[in-house]
C-alpha cells in the first residue's frame, strides 16, 4: 500500500497544486470561508463524497473502506487566512486587498483534499471510516475547532482519533516531524486599563499617574511569572501594547495595556490567571488607581496522545523512510487543535515544505510567505496513510 498511495499522490500533484493556486489567489477570513468552503465540496462531490455543512463554512464528509464500522479516523485541515497584504510576485498572488494565506491553511485543505483522492480511490484495501474535517476559523477566536464540536462533528460517526498537519518553513520539502505529549502551548488575551488622575506633568503630586502604576504593573507580571512557575514549565507573558497619553506635559487618566499569556500546563494556566488578577488588583488599587482586567481565554495547549504517537512514528516511517522523520521542537504558538486533542487521542504533526534553492526562507504570519508546492504530494501521501493504516 506504501507504494500505491506514494505512486497517487505523485499522480494527482499537479491537479492538487492547481487546487493550492487558486485557493492562495482567492483567500478568506476565520469563518468568512464561504467560497472556500464551496470549493472544497464540489472537488469531494466531484470525488462521490457525500458531505454536510456545520458551523456556516466548515465541510465534512466521510469515506467507507471495508467494514466501515471497525474504526473511525478523522482528519482534519484548516482553511482560513490572515490579515495580511500579500509581497510575493506569484501569478496566483492573492487577488484580494490586504487578505493572504500566510501561514499554509490553503496547502492543508490542498493536501487533505488530495488525501480524500487517494483514500476514495483505494477503498477497497483499508478497512473503517475516515472522516474529513474541513475546519473554518483558526486563527481566531473562539476557534472553529470549539465550533465544530459543540455542533457535534465528533459524532455520528464518532472517531477513535483524529490527525493533522501545519506546515513547516524549518523543515525540508519531504520531511516531517512528530512529537508525543505536549507540542503548543495554550494562548489567552490580556487586556488590562489602568484608571488614575490626570494632571499637569510638572505636578505629579497632584495627580494618580497610570503610566507609572503601568510600568510598575508591567516589571511585577513578569516577576510573578518567574517567581511562581516551576522554571521547567515553558510559559510566556508579553504585554505587547501600552497606549496613553498624548502630548509630553499632561499626566493622563488612563493607560490600556494588551498581552498575551501562554502555557504548556493546562492546570498551571488557570492558576496564573488568579495570580495575575490577584496582582493587578492588589498592586494598582495600593498607587491610589482602579484596575479593569479581561482575560479572554483563548485556545488549550496541543496534546498528542502518548499512544497514537507511538503507532503513528512507525507508520510514517514505513510510508517516507527514517531518514525523513525527525522530533518536532516545542512551540509557544497556540493552535485550537487543542480542543480536538480534550476530546480524543490526537496528534497534530509538521510537514516540511523548505526548499532553499526557491527562496522561499520567509516564516509564516509574514507577507512573504512561500511554500514549495512539491510538498503537497508528500503531505496528502501522508495524511491518506495515516487515515487508512491507524488502529486506535
Amino acid at each position: 500500500m506504501q507504494t500505491t498511495f506514494l505512486q497517487l499522490a505523485q499522480t494527482y500533484s499537479a491537479d492538487m497544486i492547481g487546487w493550492r493556486r487558486h485557493l492562495h489567489a482567492h483567500p478568506e477570513l476565520s469563518y468568512q470561508e464561504f467560497e472556500t468552503a464551496a470549493f472544497v465540496q464540489e472537488k469531494l462531490h466531484q470525488l462521490g463524497i457525500a458531505t454536510s455543512k456545520m458551523a456556516n463554512t466548515g465541510v465534512i464528509g466521510c469515506i467507507e473502506g471495508k467494514n466501515p464500522d471497525k474504526k473511525t479516523i478523522a482528519l482534519r485541515a484548516d482553511m482560513d487566512a490572515l490579515p495580511i497584504q500579500e509581497e510575493n510576485d506569484l501569478p496566483f498572488r492573492s487577488v484580494k486587498e490586504g487578505i493572504m494565506h500566510a501561514c499554509g491553511h490553503d496547502v492543508h485543505t490542498s493536501c487533505l483534499l488530495g488525501a480524500a483522492r487517494i483514500l476514495q480511490e483505494t477503498r477497497s484495501q483499508w478497512e473503517g471510516t475516515v472522516k474529513l474535517i474541513f475546519q473554518p476559523g483558526e486563527e481566531k477566536n473562539p476557534g472553529g475547532a470549539s465550533l465544530l464540536i459543540k455542533e457535534g462533528v465528533l459524532t455520528n460517526p464518532a472517531p477513535q482519533a483524529i490527525v493533522a498537519l501545519h506546515v513547516s518553513t524549518t523543515l525540508e520539502t519531504g520531511t516531517f516531524s512528530f512529537r508525543s505529549g505536549k507540542v503548543m502551548a495554550s494562548a489567552d488575551e490580556l487586556y488590562i486599563t489602568i484608571k488614575g488622575k490626570g494632571g499637569h506633568a510638572a505636578s505629579p503630586h497632584l495627580t494618580i499617574d497610570p503610566i507609572l502604576i503601568s510600568a510598575q504593573l508591567i516589571t511585577a507580571l513578569q516577576q510573578l511569572i518567574s517567581r511562581h512557575n516551576d522554571p521547567f514549565n515553558p510559559t510566556v507573558l508579553s504585554i505587547t501594547s501600552i497606549k496613553g497619553g498624548t502630548t509630553t506635559n499632561v499626566i493622563p487618566d488612563q493607560v490600556k495595556l494588551m498581552g498575551t499569556f501562554r502555557a504548556m500546563n493546562e492546570a498551571w494556566r488557570f492558576k496564573a490567571h488568579q495570580l495575575i488578577r490577584e496582582l493587578t488588583e492588589q498592586l494598582v488599587t495600593s498607587m491610589g488607581g482602579e484596575a479593569l482586567l479581561h482575560i479572554d481565554i483563548g485556545y488549550p495547549c496541543v496534546h498528542n496522545d502518548e499512544k497514537l504517537h507511538a503507532q503513528v512514528v512507525p507508520l510514517a516511517a514505513a510510508l517516507v523512510g527514517d531518514q525523513n522523520i525527525s522530533e518536532t521542537e516545542l512551540r509557544m504558538g497556540a493552535e485550537d487543535f487543542g480542543y480536538y486533542a480534550q476530546q480524543l487521542p490526537a496528534c497534530f504533526f509538521r510537514l516540511g515544505i523548505l526548499n532553499r534553492s526557491l527562496g522561499n526562507t520567509h516564516g509564516v504570519h509574514t507577507a512573504r510567505f512561500m511554500v514549495d508546492e512539491a510538498a503537497i504530494a508528500h503531505g496528502a501521501a501522508m495524511m491518506a496513510w495515516l487515515g487508512a493504516r491507524l488502529t486506535p
